[in-house]
């Protein structure tokens, strides 16, 4: 069962609402004239009253209606003493005004309906009062028209005709009012039909903007989907084609049940609350819910951080919950109107089994009680669809019988063989996989149906790395795999696309995606415990041992291959034997290698580039290559040495090099260059140095479109223990993403520096002019020996600023190549490398490699390490001399 986050403690202190009339104006003000400065302290009073209450505990529908009423009361004393006596106009509210909804930074929108040309004594006057009420305060957006000017703009634009539906009057004549309500609701304008069609287009178009899901990091409250522009556009219809006034008339006309008139009024009342408390805590109009105000959000409703979860995670589980329960309703009332607005004549019905048929298009039960007589049917619904592919999607009345009957899916629903083997159908259907689990998740059956996935419903890390909520994130993990699986998407990722259209179940792959991340938030290893629940699940659904037990390996070890890839030396060939071990053939490799590429992917598809797809790929031949060679066969460090050197040297004869000239060059180079470069990266240098006369000066290159993914920046300097920190700094200035940077000290006393590099956003550098600013700076930079790094004056970005991620320091023996490991975790910011190192040249400790990776806000970088005669760094007292050094450097500003 789907486990809902506790609501968040509210005041039990019973408050009484406000009221906002003209007594308590006429009190406020005493016996003053209502001025703009007495009206304007007037508004700040009851403002703070309001801000008081809203501490204090008052309901959120009593607040932006007391917020409403108070500014009535304020307009009409400005408008009596402007235009009291004047006939013939209308103050009019409109657009959220108008629906006497009204938060602390709510726009004010109105309208002045006149009556033809205004003479010059009333324009006088109202320009007066604009001005004036600009005085008061709030933000107002005004129009003035007549009713023909309305009739025309209106029928121009649905913006200008969906503000008049919300129309209120204020202040002013009637006959006009109502002449203005009685053209809005006629088929002059807009007919019904025509009204929804071009609303239903605007939501469409507002989802897409923000990629049809409202499980961003920062979601917009007002205009995600499930948000409150949602609600909204049920109103809007609802008004304009039933006559509606209020949400609970739906329920009336049978559009509603009682319970979803409940949660839907209960689900705007929780972002009216977020909406207020935004406004409150950003102080001005702010309807995104930044990382800025998440924290204050969650405290101010109550939340506290728990063992397993922090109380900003509970909010905004609680957030996600809400908006996905809203939109399920904002999809099913649509569907219904759609049915009633657009559909005429006898409905089109095509059978299909004894419980489905297809009703105008869309998935409907053949009669209501199909899911009583057989739940089984709640599952097998999906694979119907999954056949169906000409289905527009559920009726509107079948998605609410879902939403009704999905209790039934319980302990003996689930092990009920017949559901089981619908369970697999649905994940073994050659199409509709990816549409049909997230409509399950959608309607809340596969949290019924898998209880643990009910528990990271709407559940979120508090990250920069983490884009999506754990479910979305899964789902979008078995989108990418499917994607793999067909081939008209073979072109977007050729090598995962081979090997997943390779493997002998496909359907294992989406078992170990889907069980993934299922643990997160449970406290513990969520890998153990995934794979626990996946063994379980899997012999449960009558899979073999070897297959249940493949499943819960991937799970248990989904993160292997991206770790190996990012944090350690995959050139060693000891590190490639190691990891071949733990994977133990080729068909655990494929299944973790696809798996790994999708999960990555879809964990924040802007941390995703080809430098992080090339080290995977590069990790996965290697490992293929030791495989097929054999775990008690490993290849030797200096076999691999050799190999690279003569591929190196049948690329260079290529280009007509000689090979006595090449191992002229080569004389001075250690073994290690030859496993930490490729024979192309080889081939580049090798080429650079010969051509480069003077070995006393620096030497820069830059090569775009580098064949591991990137840019590659090389250098070759003489040795100078500042100029891997003012490269550094250099690089960072120019607002690059440095990837990977390898260093090799040569014998004749040089240095060899070779960084990877991308734009900040990710983004490879393909502008010609670019790169040349690259090569320009980094020539500077290298002929400057013995020169300071230059300062970094970039700003941390917004959303960094709202983590604390602390400084930790790790060091570990890389015995078989005589190097130390150092890995640093801590929070990411402008100038990171360039103190490290600082921290580096201070303790006089020399950097062979490092990799470098960003995870959302937090750096987590590797450096292989040694002291200046290329030892490791053996003693205590050298470890914990750099770890201060670090930490001095690295916690000054973090």
């Amino acid at each position: 069962m789907t486990s809902e986050p506790s609501a968040a403690p509210a005041s039990r202190r019973r408050v009484t609402p406000p009221r906002f009339d003209r007594a308590w104006l006429e009190e406020l003000l005493g016996e003053r004239e209502p001025l703009p400065q007495h009206l304007r302290a007037a508004h700040k009073h009851a403002s703070t009253r309001l801000r008081e209450m809203a501490a204090a505990g008052l309901s959120a529908s009593h607040l932006v209606a007391a917020r409403s009423r108070m500014m009535d009361t304020l307009l009409r004393a400005l408008w009596r003493r402007h235009l009291g006596g004047t006939r013939g106009l209308v103050l009019i509210a409109v657009g959220g005004y108008g629906r006497g909804e009204l938060h602390p930074w709510s726009d004010i929108d109105l309208m002045v309906l006149i009556n033809g040309a205004l003479p010059a004594q009333r324009r006088t006057a109202l320009q007066q009062f604009l001005t004036e009420l600009w005085d008061i305060g709030p933000d107002v957006g005004h129009s003035v028209r007549t009713l023909e000017e309305c009739r025309e703009t209106a029928r121009q634009d649905i913006t200008i005709a969906t503000n008049l539906i919300e129309a209120r009057r204020l202040v002013g004549a009637k006959k006009p009012f109502e002449a203005l309500r009685q053209l809005t609701f006629s088929d002059e304008l807009w007919t019904s039909r025509s009204f929804f069609e071009r609303k239903l287009e605007e939501q469409r178009d507002r989802h897409h903007k923000f990629h049809d899901t409202a499980y961003k990091l920062e979601p917009n409250v007002k205009e995600s989907p499930g948000g409150l522009r949602d609600i909204q556009m049920i109103g809007w219809v609802a008004k304009r084609h039933f006559g509606a006034r209020t949400l609970s008339d739906l329920a009336s006309y049978g559009f509603l049940s009682r319970d979803e008139h409940r949660k839907l009024v209960e689900g705007q009342s929780f972002l009216w609350r977020v909406r207020w408390l935004l406004h409150e805590s950003a102080g001005r109009k702010e309807d995104r819910l930044l990382f800025d105000y998440q924290l204050k959000l969650a405290k101010r409703l109550g939340y506290e951080d728990q063992e397993h979860s922090l109380a900003v995670e509970q909010f905004m589980q609680r957030y996600y919950r809400t908006v996905m329960e809203l939109n399920r309703l904002n999809e099913m009332l649509l569907q219904l109107f759609k049915e009633a607005i657009l559909l005429e004549g006898e409905p089109r019905l095509e059978p299909i089994n004894e419980h489905f048929q297809l009703k105008n298009g869309y998935l409907d039960v053949v009669d209501r009680d199909v899911f009583r007589r057989d739940p089984s049917a709640l599952l097998e619904l999906f694979h119907v669809l999954q056949q169906q592919p000409e289905a527009e999607g559920v009726s509107a009345g079948t998605i609410r019988l879902i939403r009704q009957h999905r209790r039934l899916i319980n302990e003996r629903f689930r092990r009920d063989p017949k559901n089981k083997a619908l369970f697999m159908a649905i994940l073994r259907e050659p199409q509709g996989v990816t549409h049909e689990f997230r409509r399950m998740n959608s309607y809340g059956v596969l949290g019924r149906y898998i209880p643990e996935f009910g528990h990271i419903v709407g559940r979120m890390q508090y990250d920069l790395f983490h884009t999506y909520t754990v479910d979305e994130h899964t789902l979008f993990v078995l989108s990418n795999l499917r994607r793999f699986a067909l081939s008209r998407f073979d072109h977007e990722y050729p090598e995962c696309s081979r090997i997943m259209q390779a493997l002998p179940k496909p359907e294992l792959a989406y078992l170990a995606g889907l069980f993934h991340d299922i643990a997160k938030g449970r406290g513990g290893d969520h890998s153990e415990l995934g794979a626990d629940d996946a063994l379980r699940f899997c012999r449960r659904h009558g899979l073999s041992n070897y297959d249940s037990r493949l499943v819960a390996w991937l799970v248990r070890q989904h993160l292997l291959l991206s770790l190996t890839a990012q944090k350690k030396d995959i050139s060693d060939p000891r590190v490639i034997h190691d990891f071949a071990e733990k994977v133990g053939d080729q068909l655990h490799l494929d299944y973790l290698y696809v798996l790994t590429v999708a999960d990555v992917r879809a964990t924040n598809p802007e941390l995703w580039n080809s430098w992080k797809g090339s080290l995977f790929q590069e990790l996965y031949n290697n490992t293929s290559r030791a495989l097929r060679r054999g775990l008690i066969n490993p290849v030797a460090r200096d076999e691999m040495i050799a190999e690279t050197q003569r591929e190196s040297l049948e690329r260079l004869a290529k280009r007509r090099v000689a090979a006595e000239h090449v191992r002229d060059i080569w004389k001075a180079l250690p073994g290690d260059y030859f496993l930490r470069h490729s024979p192309s990266e080889i081939e580049w240098h090798t080429e650079a140095l010969m051509a480069h006369a003077n070995p006393n000066t620096p030497l820069v290159q830059v090569r775009r479109a580098n064949e591991r993914g990137g840019t590659a920046v090389f250098v070759c300097s003489p040795r100078d223990d500042l100029a891997f920190a003012r490269s550094t700094a250099a690089l960072e200035q120019l607002g690059l993403t440095v990837l990977d940077a390898r260093i090799v000290s040569t014998r004749d006393e040089r240095t060899l520096y070779t960084w990877v590099v991308l734009e900040a956003d990710g983004e490879e550098i393909d502008d010609p002019r670019r790169s040349d600013e690259i090569f320009r700076i980094m020539r500077e930079e290298a002929g400057r020996l013995g020169g300071e790094p230059r300062a970094i004056r970039r700003r941390m970005p917004r959303q960094h600023r709202s983590f604390s991620t602390p400084t930790r320091i790790h060091f570990d023996d890389d015995e078989r190549n005589g190097r130390t490991i150092l890995e640093i975790s801590t929070g990411d910011r402008p100038g990171l490398l360039t103190r490290i190192a600082g921290a580096l040249r201070e303790t006089r400790i020399r950097l062979q490699t490092a990799k470098v990776a960003t995870v959302g806000e937090k750096a987590e970088d590797i450096f292989f390490i040694t002291e200046t005669d290329d030892s490791p760094l053996n003693s205590e007292e050298r470890r914990q001399a750099l770890a201060d050094a670090l930490l001095r450097r690295l916690d000054d500003d973090n």
